[in-house]
């Protein structure tokens, strides 16, 4: 019998697993971390030689760490996929931090098992697929070609065992030598972890699971007794929320920005509140949030899954509530009330079956309230200011800023071609909610009134971030703080006997947040609930007569 002789090719791919294991260990600590180190080298001030050597320690560290996970994943049979498994995921995770400085915690997480595919092609583009490519799939590639040559069980037993010694007895005197560098480090930037590849999403979709798995309970109600107590009148209550995405307050010529970004709401009595802050820096915490009765500091998404929320109690109380989804979904504030994807209406005017401009919302509007019947709530979702396809957010004839950034790779754009890009998007929604507002106007007899209020805010690039989602600990201002706009018909002003000219004075003095839109909204609808806290009700210094 002949034998058919070694190839080049199959003597070429041969590697020990000891090599193996350094060589991995060396490749996710540079290369697949770079935004960690690009962190690092922005917040490390280098004061002195103890210092120095704590820079350089850093690298070891996790270079140590790294190399004692893959001594105890690395085995046979499942060392081989595992690692092509960690090669794929983590270049796209290094992509996403380096890129648009994000950070890996199980609310993003959270993000990612939520988006729809519409969401997630806006982030498939030229430059990730090549990033994730070259820095993932092509060495996960030489990887599966490659034959990893284990040692006799024993001798690779004490290998491993010396090995794990090794790192054990690195991290000591690492330890011993920096532990009050590393303790004000790490005090000063808790966040750090979430940067790591791969222990950052390993970490963050294990707790994901865990959070997940703690939640399956009953629905949990608010106030059975909530009920409706208005004010003598005989004018039915109309009202407009319309739940604003990524939009930042500092962006709204409303606010005092110097561009004409908000031309057509500076023309209507309209209330900004110059001061509010967000709940989160996401939509999935963000607009269940808005919608509960939890505090920010007290909220949890998987609870709010099974509880009640302001809708329930505002549609238990008799009102007509109607939710018109153009974002990604309602995150279950809608689960248990009326609602219309406005995507699935296919609207050739407005939409191209993936996505709809915003004024799909408003669309048959007018007929709706010609109808109405009893005292209605509707809520309008915007797709708003939807990263990092801002470009796709508004049709041509509001592309006044320019030059524009017409490509989801924002951070190869420049600051102004984003910044452009991005004003382009708020001034078509200052359209959109200047018309719901003139559909109002257009019923006189009605109590109507409206609410814009964004989710979160956006980065548009300052100090290297973008988009949203950061640890609300460590989010910046842009991604926090959001525009919030108020206008009400002269009945509402009324018949809810409310101060206006008070209301635009505390919104330009106080400072407020989505903690106080349950409360604020709950009176305003005239609702009577033992979940209403009139310290948090925005209104409530600037009502005439007390409530019934």
């Amino acid at each position: 019998m002949t034998t058919i002789p070694k190839t080049f090719f199959s003597r070429r791919f041969h590697i020990d697993s000891r090599w193996l294991i350094a060589l991995a260990a060396c490749y996710f600590t540079t290369v697949l971390n770079l935004g960690l180190w690009r962190y690092i080298a922005n917040h490390l001030a280098i004061t002195g030689a103890n210092m120095f050597f704590f820079g350089i320690s850093l690298p070891v560290l996790i270079f140590t760490a790294l190399y004692l996970i893959f001594n105890l994943l690395v085995l046979p049979y499942i060392g081989k996929p595992l690692l092509i498994l960690l090669l794929i995921i983590s270049s796209a995770a290094n992509y996403f931090i380096f890129s648009f400085g994000i950070f890996i915690d199980s609310y993003m997480i959270r993000n990612v098992f939520e988006t729809n595919t519409r969401e997630a092609l806006d982030l498939i583009t030229p430059g990730s697929l090549l990033w994730i490519f070259s820095g993932g799939v092509l060495p996960a590639i030489l990887l599966l070609f490659a034959r990893i040559d284990y040692r006799p069980f024993w001798k690779e037993c004490r290998f491993r065992i010396f090995a794990i010694a090794g790192c054990l007895a690195m991290t000591g005197i690492i330890a011993a030598l920096f532990f009050k560098e590393y303790a004000a480090f790490g005090r000063n930037h808790r966040d750090l972890p979430r940067l790591i590849n791969p222990t950052n999403y390993i970490y963050a979709t294990a707790r994901y699971f865990h959070l997940q798995s703690m939640v399956n309970r009953q629905l949990q109600r608010l106030d059975e007794a909530a009920r409706l107590a208005p004010y003598k009148d005989a004018a039915p209550t109309v009202f407009i929320m319309v739940v604003g995405e990524t939009a930042r307050s500092m962006n709204f010529s409303l606010n005092g920005y110097p561009r004409k970004t908000n031309p057509l709401l500076a023309k209507e009595d309209v209330i900004s509140f110059r001061n509010v802050y967000s709940c989160g820096t996401a939509t999935a915490t963000s607009v269940p949030c808005m919608f509960s009765n939890m505090p920010r500091n007290r909220f949890n998404v998987n609870d709010a899954k099974y509880s009640e929320n302001m809708l329930d109690l505002i549609q238990q109380a008799g009102f007509e509530v109607l939710w018109r989804e153009n974002d990604d979904g309602c995150k279950g504030v809608c689960n248990r009330v009326p609602n219309e994807d406005m995507v699935k209406t296919n609207d050739i005017r407005y939409c191209d079956g993936q996505s709809c401009f915003d004024e799909v919302l408003v669309e048959n509007l007018e007929e709706y309230l010609a109808n109405v019947k009893k005292d209605a709530f509707i809520v309008l979702h915007t797709i708003g200011s939807h990263g990092p396809t801002y470009y796709k957010r508004y049709p041509d004839s509001f592309r006044k800023f320019t030059p524009t950034c017409d490509t989801a790779e924002i951070q190869k754009c420049t600051r102004e071609e984003i910044v452009n890009t991005y004003d382009n998007t708020i001034l078509y929604t200052d359209f959109v909610v200047s018309r719901a507002i003139g559909i109002l106007k257009k019923f006189p007899h009605l109590e109507s009134g409206l609410l814009y209020v964004s989710d979160h805010g956006e980065s548009l690039g300052e100090n290297n971030i973008y988009l949203h989602g950061l640890p609300y600990s460590i989010a910046p201002e842009e991604q926090k703080k959001v525009p919030t706009i108020l206008w009400m018909s002269d009945n509402m002003k009324k018949f809810d006997h409310l101060d206006y000219s008070c209301i635009a004075k505390k919104a330009e003095e106080n400072t407020f947040s989505h903690d106080n839109i349950f409360h604020t909204i709950l009176a305003l609808m005239e609702i009577r609930s033992k979940t209403y806290d009139k310290s948090l009700d925005m209104f409530a210094p600037c009502r005439l007569e007390p409530l019934p």
